[in-house]
C-alpha cells in the first residue's frame, strides 16, 4: 500500500550514498532531492574544516509539465516539457532544463519533435528578456553563456551567435547584429559588429560596425559605435540635414540641441544656414502634466537673402511665426478654465518660409489667436467672468486687429417675482433681469507697426453695461409671447470732434481724450407658435405619411432716436449755395460706435419649415412601429423679412431664404441661401421706391444666392454598424497645419515641414490593426472628401456666377504598405484647376518613404523622404526637395 518517492534502475557498481549526498561547498541541495529511505550514519568523525557557505542565497523553485527526474549518480535534476526555474528575480523557461548541483549550473534548451525545434529558452531577469536557442547559467558567479540570443532593449533588437553574460548588467556578444526591426533574422536593415558590449537599458558599445540593408553591406562603417538605449528622453545634439537650394546655395538645416529638461517639458533649439548668408532658427517645446494641462510652444525666425549681394535681384527680408497651443484638462478645475491658441507672425511667413511647405496655411488668408480665462462663481445667483485676448491678421492686406483684453462679466438671470414654491406661471412670475458687462481695449495696426510703440497710438478702449429685462407667457394655450426691454450704458475713453477747415477745404477730426458716455434703450415683443400637419398615404404605401412642421413668428421692435448725442458743422464752398450742414456724433469711431439717430419702428416676419416622411423599412421581418422609419425631406427651410413703419421709403427689406436638403441623413446635406428684393433698380442700378413688378420685372429680384455642400465618404460608410469606428477628433497639438489656422482635413493639401523629424514621423506612429493580414481581406481602406460651392450675384444687374468650384481630396491604401493621396479641385468660373497635390507613402517595415508633389501652379514643388522610423536613428535618412518659386507667390 505504500511506495517510495523515487525509483532507481539497478546499478552494477556499489554506490556510497554518504559520499553522493555529502554537502559540497558549491551545491545547495533542495530538500526535495533527499531520498525516501534512511541513510546509515558513518562512524567517521565530522571533518573539523568549516564548510564553505553556498553562493545560492534563495530557494530554487522548479516546474515541469511532463516530469522532473533526479539522477543521484550525476547529482543532476532534469525537467522536461514547459520547464521553468525561478531564482530570486530570475526566471528561465525552456523545453528542457538540466540543473547540475555539482557545478551550480543550469543548462536550458528547446526540444525537438516532428514539428521541429520548439519551446526555445526564455531568460528573464527584472525587465530584461533574452530569447536564445540554448543557454548555460551559473548560480554562484551569475555568469552565463547564451547561444544565438535575441533580446529587445530600448527599441533595439540584438542577436548574437554567442553571448557571454558577465553579470546582471553587462553582456559581451560576438558577431552581433542589432536593428530596430522586430524580426532580427529577416531585418530590412541592421548593424553588424565583430564584438559589442551590451548594457541593458543603458547602451551598446561596439568595435568596428557596418550597416547592412537587405543583407547588402553599405559603405557606411564606423571604427566604433555608441548607441544609447534609455526609455526616458535624454539631451543631445541633433545632426543637421544638408542639401542644395537653387536660390540660396548649399545648406545645413535643422541642426541644434535637444534639452530633455524633465519628465514634463522638453526644449529643442534648431537652426539653418545657407551659403548665401541666409539663416533661420527654431525653438520648440512640448509640455504635459497629467490631469492638469498640456501644450506646445513654437517660435521660428528666418533672415532670408535672395541671390547674392551686389546682384540686381538681391533682396533681404525677416519673417517670423509664433505658435502656442495650451489645453487644460477638464478635470483639473471645474470652476475655472484657461486655454490658448496663438498663431501670430509675419503675414508672408507661410509663403516665404524655406523650412516648410505648409500648403494648407498658404491657402489660408487669415491667422487668428485667442487666449482666454473663464471663472464661474457659484455664490448668490451665479456669476461668470471671462478674460480674452484675441488677434486676427489678414495675410493679404497685412492688417492686424487685436483686443488686449476683452473683459466680460455677467450675473445669471434673476426672477424677482418667482414664487417660493411651485412653477413659474404668467407674465409676472416670469419677469427676469440680467446684468452683462463688456470692456475692450482694441488695437488696429499693420505688419510694419506691430510690436512697436506706434501700434498703441490707435488704442480704442471702452465699456458697455447692459441690463436686459424679459418675460414670457402663453396666449390661448398655443401662442408663446415674449416681452423684452434692454438698457445699455456705454463708457468710452476718447471721442472725436469734427470741423471744416476752410483753408484746406477738408474735414478735420480732433481726438478728445477723456471719459465720456451715452445711454440707449429699446423695446421688442414677439409671438410665435408651432403648427403640425400630417398627410397620410396608407399603411400599404411605400411612403406611409408626410409631416409638415411650421414655426411662424412675428416680432415688433422700437428703437428710439438719440439726437442729443449728435452735433453739426457747416461745410462751406466757393458760393453761398454750396454750404452743407453735416450731422455727426462725437462717438463715431469709438469702440462701440455711435447711438442711432433714426427712429425705427419695425415689424419682423419669419417662417421656418420642416418636412419629414415616414417610409417603409427595408427589413421585411420588422413589426409594429419598426416597420417604418423617419427621414427628413427638407430641414429648417426658413424665410424672413421686415417692414419699417418709420422709414420714408424702401420700407420692406429683402426676403432672406435659407434651407438644408438632407441627401444622406447626418452625412450629406445641401445648404441653400438666397435673397429676394421686391424693389426695382433705376438706370444707375440703385434701389428705388418702386415695386419691381411695376417696373416691368418679376415679383422679386434674385439678388444673390449660394449653394454649397461637403461630403465625406470612406470604406466605413458602407460597412456594417458593428464594423464602424468613431473617427478621432483632430488634435491641434499634433497637426502643424491645424494649429496654424488651417483646415483639420487635407482638402487644401497636406503640410510638410522640411527635414523636420516630428512632421515626417507624424504618421509613422500609427501601427496597423491586428486583424490586417497579407491579403488585406479585400477591405481596402480609403476616404474621399468633396466640397462644392456656387455663388450667384445680381444686386446691380451683373447677373453672373461670382464663384463656382469643386474641391476634393482622398487617400487609398493599395496595400498595408502603400498609401496614395490627392488633393485638387476645379474652378468652373475661371476654367482652371485649383491647388493640386499628390501624395505617396510607402511603409518599408522599419523604414518609411514619402513623396509630396505639387505638379502645377505657383506652388509647384516636391519633397522626397526616406528614413528609419525609430527616433533614436532618425538622423539616418535621405531627403530631397524642390521649393516653390517664391517670386511667383
Amino acid at each position: 500500500m505504500f511506495f517510495t518517492q523515487f525509483a532507481f534502475s539497478q546499478e552494477e557498481e556499489k554506490v556510497d550514498l554518504n559520499k553522493l549526498f555529502q554537502k559540497d561547498s558549491t551545491l545547495n541541495i533542495d530538500p526535495s532531492f533527499q531520498p525516501a529511505y534512511g541513510i546509515i550514519q558513518d562512524s567517521i568523525v565530522k571533518d573539523s574544516i568549516p564548510e564553505k557557505k553556498s553562493m545560492i542565497s534563495d530557494i530554487v523553485k522548479s516546474y515541469a509539465k511532463d516530469y522532473k527526474r533526479v539522477a543521484r549518480k550525476e547529482n543532476k535534476m532534469y525537467l522536461y516539457n514547459e520547464a521553468k526555474i525561478e531564482y530570486e528575480d530570475m526566471v528561465i523557461e525552456a523545453g528542457e532544463i538540466v540543473l547540475d548541483n555539482t557545478t551550480s549550473e543550469v543548462i536550458a534548451r528547446g526540444i525537438s519533435d516532428s514539428t521541429g525545434y520548439k519551446q526555445l529558452p526564455v531568460f528573464k531577469q527584472g525587465t530584461d528578456e533574452i530569447n536564445p536557442d540554448s543557454l548555460r547559467y551559473n548560480f554562484n558567479t551569475g555568469k552565463a553563456l547564451v547561444y544565438n540570443s535575441r533580446t529587445q532593449q530600448g527599441g533595439f533588437t540584438v542577436r548574437g551567435p554567442v553571448s557571454k553574460r558577465e553579470n546582471d548588467s553587462v553582456f559581451f556578444i560576438k558577431n552581433a547584429k542589432f536593428t530596430t526591426d522586430d524580426d532580427v533574422d529577416n531585418a530590412d536593415y541592421y548593424f553588424k559588429a565583430n564584438r559589442i558590449k551590451f548594457v541593458p537599458n543603458k547602451k551598446i558599445v561596439t568595435g568596428l560596425v557596418q550597416m547592412y540593408i537587405v543583407d547588402v553591406p553599405m559603405p557606411l562603417a564606423l571604427p566604433f559605435g555608441y548607441f544609447p538605449m534609455v526609455d526616458k528622453a535624454t539631451s543631445g545634439f541633433v545632426l543637421p540635414s544638408f542639401g542644395d537650394n537653387r536660390q540660396r546655395g548649399f545648406f545645413l538645416m535643422n541642426g541644434g540641441y535637444y534639452f530633455a529638461i524633465n519628465d514634463y517639458v522638453d526644449l529643442s533649439v534648431l537652426g539653418d544656414y545657407y551659403t548665401n548668408g541666409s539663416w533661420a532658427t527654431r525653438i520648440d517645446s512640448d509640455y504635459n502634466l497629467r490631469y492638469k494641462f498640456n501644450g506646445t510652444v513654437s517660435f521660428r525666425y528666418e533672415n532670408l537673402l535672395l541671390e547674392e549681394r551686389g546682384f540686381p535681384d538681391f533682396s533681404e527680408q525677416v519673417i517670423y511665426n509664433f505658435r502656442w497651443n495650451h489645453q487644460q484638462d477638464a478635470k483639473a478645475n471645474p470652476n475655472s478654465r484657461f486655454s490658448a491658441s496663438v498663431n501670430i507672425g509675419s503675414s508672408r511667413f507661410f509663403r516665404e518660409s524655406v523650412n516648410q511647405a505648409n500648403q494648407g496655411n498658404f491657402l489660408n488668408n487669415t491667422m487668428n489667436s485667442s487666449i482666454s480665462y473663464n471663472k464661474t462663481i457659484a455664490a448668490g445667483p451665479g456669476m461668470n467672468l471671462n478674460l480674452t485676448a484675441t488677434h486676427s491678421q489678414n495675410t493679404n492686406t497685412q492688417e492686424i486687429n487685436m483686443t488686449l483684453p476683452t473683459l466680460q462679466f455677467s450675473i445669471n438671470r434673476v426672477y424677482p417675482f418667482e414664487p417660493k414654491t411651485g412653477t413659474k406661471k404668467g407674465i409676472i412670475h416670469n419677469i427676469n433681469l440680467q446684468y452683462n458687462l463688456r470692456g475692450e481695449n482694441r488695437i488696429r495696426t499693420t505688419d510694419e507697426r506691430f510690436l512697436t510703440s506706434g501700434m498703441f497710438n490707435d488704442l480704442n478702449a471702452g465699456m458697455r453695461h447692459s441690463i436686459p429685462i424679459n418675460t414670457n407667457f402663453k396666449v390661448f394655450d398655443n401662442f408663446s409671447v415674449s416681452l423684452n426691454a434692454n438698457y445699455d450704458e456705454t463708457w468710452v475713453m476718447q471721442t472725436y470732434e469734427k470741423r471744416f477747415d476752410e483753408q484746406t477745404q477738408e474735414v478735420v477730426t480732433d481726438t478728445i481724450q477723456g471719459f465720456d458716455s451715452y445711454r440707449t434703450y429699446n423695446f421688442s415683443t414677439s409671438v410665435g407658435t408651432t403648427v403640425y400637419g400630417m398627410f397620410p398615404f396608407g399603411e400599404n404605401a411605400k411612403i406611409n405619411a408626410v409631416r409638415h412642421v411650421m414655426r411662424p413668428s412675428i416680432s415688433y421692435n422700437i428703437n428710439p432716436a438719440f439726437d442729443q448725442f449728435y452735433d453739426q458743422f457747416t461745410r462751406t464752398g466757393l458760393g453761398a449755395n454750396e454750404d452743407e450742414i453735416i450731422e455727426y456724433s462725437r462717438f463715431e469711431g469709438s469702440l462701440f460706435g455711435a447711438p442711432g439717430n433714426r427712429f425705427s419702428s419695425s415689424m419682423n416676419f419669419s417662417l421656418a419649415n420642416d418636412f419629414e416622411a415616414k417610409v417603409r423599412n427595408d427589413d421585411s421581418t420588422a413589426t409594429g412601429d419598426d416597420r417604418f422609419k423617419k427621414i427628413k425631406l427638407l430641414n429648417n427651410f426658413a424665410l424672413s423679412t421686415s417692414y419699417n413703419f418709420a422709414a420714408d421709403s424702401l420700407k420692406f427689406s429683402p426676403i432672406a431664404l435659407r434651407g438644408n436638403i438632407p441627401i444622406v441623413t447626418d452625412k450629406f446635406n445641401i445648404n441653400l441661401i438666397a435673397a429676394l428684393d421686391p424693389y426695382a433698380l433705376d438706370n444707375n442700378n440703385r434701389r428705388i421706391d418702386k415695386w419691381n413688378i411695376d417696373n416691368g420685372g418679376s415679383l422679386f429680384r434674385l439678388t444673390n444666392a449660394n449653394v454649397s455642400f461637403s461630403y465625406s465618404l470612406s470604406d466605413k460608410t458602407f460597412a456594417k454598424e458593428e464594423d464602424e469606428e468613431d473617427e478621432e477628433e483632430p488634435d491641434p497639438l499634433n497637426d502643424d497645419t491645424f494649429s496654424s489656422g488651417g483646415r483639420p482635413d487635407d482638402l487644401f493639401g497636406n503640410g510638410q515641414m522640411m527635414n523636420d523629424p516630428r512632421s515626417q514621423r507624424r504618421q509613422q506612429d500609427k501601427k496597423p490593426k491586428e486583424d490586417e493580414n497579407e491579403y488585406y481581406n479585400y477591405k481596402i481602406p480609403w476616404n474621399l472628401n468633396l466640397s462644392y460651392t456656387m455663388t450667384y450675384g445680381n444686386q446691380t444687374r451683373q447677373n453672373q456666377i461670382t464663384s463656382h468650384s469643386v474641391m476634393f481630396s482622398g487617400d487609398i491604401e493599395l496595400s498595408p504598405q502603400w498609401k496614395v493621396g490627392v488633393s485638387s479641385g476645379y474652378d468652373l468660373a475661371n476654367r482652371g484647376f485649383t491647388f493640386t497635390q499628390l501624395r505617396f507613402n510607402r511603409d518599408l517595415g522599419s523604414w518609411n518613404m514619402s513623396l509630396n508633389w505639387t505638379p502645377i501652379g505657383p506652388r509647384e514643388s516636391w519633397f522626397f523622404f526616406i528614413g528609419i522610423k525609430a527616433n533614436m536613428l532618425r538622423d539616418l535618412k535621405f531627403d530631397r526637395n524642390r521649393e516653390p518659386n517664391r517670386r511667383l507667390n
